[in-house]
């Protein structure tokens, strides 16, 4: 004899309906990588908690690139079958669109603060910290070019003061950096009073 239909209704049991929770959503994700894997489709899926805890899934592509396609598509849906009401439509929609997106950023801003982590999974981990990578060899890169520059520069104003004064000089800043605000300006009138000398 076949089971019958399961009345489908709130669980009472916190622990139980906690736990069903957590079984189903992770069913629900495997069942989306299953669709998008087998039948190339790109799946964006959302799932808040009773408690507000989210919890997504995305294809290959990012979600804000799904999400954006979804947009899209929702506009030009609500274009077409909506002429009558087109201007309050279109208000209403574009502050849904920017809410939404601005929720987005500040979410991935508290991503790369290092704050909200608990709901990223392993591969959304793993994404982030390449991100974050990347980000830190641009601005090294950057840092790098710009003391490369900074000391070219120096090399240019020394280049006419003698190779040893010059290089003399170069080492006592960079090597040998003042500490307070006021040994920086003594500092910096003596080693110019230096190069000053130097000239002549």
């Amino acid at each position: 004899m076949g089971r019958g239909r399961v009345q489908l209704k709130r669980i009472e049991n916190k622990i139980n309906r906690q736990v069903t929770f957590s079984k189903r959503r992770a069913g629900l994700v495997k069942k989306a990588h299953e669709i998008s894997v087998l039948c190339e489709a790109e799946v964006a899926l959302i799932v808040f908690s009773n408690r507000g805890k989210l919890f997504e899934y995305s294809t290959d592509s990012c979600m804000e690139k799904i999400l954006e396609r979804y947009e899209r598509y929702s506009y030009a849906e609500r274009q077409h079958g909506s002429n009558d009401t087109e201007s309050q439509g279109n208000w209403t929609f574009d502050y849904a669109k920017l809410k939404a997106k601005i929720e987005l950023l500040q979410r991935n801003h508290r991503h790369y603060l290092g704050q909200d982590l608990d709901s990223l999974n392993l591969k959304e981990l793993q994404s982030l910290e390449q991100q974050l990578d990347i980000a830190l060899k641009h601005v090294r890169s950057r840092k790098n070019q710009l003391m490369h520059e900074s000391i070219s520069e120096l090399q240019k104003k020394l280049s006419g003061f003698g190779k040893d004064a010059g290089v003399g000089i170069l080492l006592k800043i960079f090597l040998d950096p003042p500490q307070t605000e006021e040994q920086r300006l003594r500092r910096g009138k003596v080693d110019y009073d230096k190069i000053g000398a130097l000239q002549y």
